[in-house]
């Protein structure tokens, strides 16, 4: 996020972040977004912005598409290398008891 608005507002570029309350009061528990672009065409007050991301699990998934109003100053561009589904660990299932017979 080198580049800035007019009014100083650092712009956000596509990536990884990681969202806390540095970011916006409504993150008290923090979350992974991949962030598609920065919505310009909206005029949020000086240092906020608006961005069209996707909310991310613990594997680096895509689970919800959002749109969040945030301080892109208070964003952390993080690495997050995806994991593949082969190297996962998922709880065992249980089995249903089987009645005596």
């Amino acid at each position: 996020m080198t580049a800035r608005r007019a009014d100083g507002t650092p712009l956000v570029q596509p990536g990884v972040y990681l969202l806390d309350r540095e970011t916006s009061p409504q993150f008290g528990k923090p979350i992974l977004v991949r962030v598609i672009r920065e919505l310009a065409d909206r005029h949020p007050p000086y240092g906020w912005t608006w961005v069209d991301c996707y909310q991310l699990d613990r594997h680096g998934d895509a689970t919800e598409k959002r749109q969040l109003f945030v301080m892109p100053q208070g964003m952390r561009q993080v690495d997050v290398a995806p994991v593949p589904y082969a190297a996962r660990r998922y709880p065992p299932r249980s089995r249903p008891a089987r009645a005596p017979g």
